[in-house]
């Protein structure tokens, strides 16, 4: 049997995710901006990326290139002619993360919104193994009511084969499986939604290997913090 993500149309998914019941759409691309414009990288990739919202906020100056990931095709084919202008930085590509993840290229950032609840933690690590991202930037939906986790809408029944891939999201959960392999939490910022409902964005960094620990050290070399704090590894707490 196939995905359900496949079956489902864009125009349903987008329809439903900007209601003003559901602000899902809207909220998602002022976070976009941030995670494009947060680190100092030169690639992205996009898990889920759907009909490529927040794609508008990619700067050709900065991004060499922009992977989009998604299993469906048609949502891959209308990012491709919706954004025309990324010719040349975005590469749209059909993957599943749950059996392809073998084909995924590396990045120095991944963006997860909302997909990590479709392929569940362990899918998510392995993929994350596999692109070797400097920053992994996330957001997850925090739902009060496990059992109605899609919001009512025209489009609901749309949306009715989710639960067959669906995982239930948690914090804790999310950071623990980062921790295992190695990326170490930078910021947590929650979105409240309607319908009791949150988007909360957890970010990411890989952790520095003892050896560039040992060589940033003697090379007087100082770590820099995103958030624009800058402080030694050792012994000095900011830089003036």
């Amino acid at each position: 049997m196939n995905n359900p993500w496949e079956d489902i149309k864009l125009d349903d998914y987008e329809n439903h995710m900007s209601l003003d019941s559901v602000k899902q759409l809207q909220t998602m691309n002022a976070i976009m901006k941030e995670q494009f414009e947060d680190y100092p990288v030169d690639t992205a990739m996009i898990f889920g990326i759907a009909g490529g919202n927040g794609l508008e906020h990619v700067s050709t100056e900065k991004y060499s290139k922009v992977y989009g990931v998604d299993i469906n095709k048609d949502y891959l084919n209308a990012v491709s002619e919706r954004y025309k202008n990324l010719f040349g930085v975005l590469e749209c590509l059909q993957i599943d993360l749950i059996n392809e993840k073998e084909i995924i290229p590396k990045s120095q950032l991944v963006i997860a919104n909302l997909v990590i609840e479709y392929i569940g933690y362990q899918a998510f690590r392995d993929a994350i193994l596999r692109v070797k991202p400097e920053y992994v930037s996330c957001v997850i939906q925090i739902n009060k009511d496990d059992h109605n986790w899609v919001s009512d809408s025209p489009y609901l029944h749309a949306f009715d084969r989710l639960d067959e891939v669906h995982f239930q999201m948690e914090e804790q959960g999310l950071k623990k499986t980062m921790e295992e392999i190695g990326y170490q939490v930078l910021t947590v910022e929650s979105y409240d939604l309607p319908n009791g409902k949150a988007l909360l964005r957890i970010d990411f960094k890989k952790k520095m290997k003892y050896e560039e620990v040992y060589l940033s050290e003697f090379s007087d070399v100082f770590y820099v913090e995103e958030k624009n704090v800058a402080r030694y590894i050792y012994g000095i707490d900011e830089v003036g």
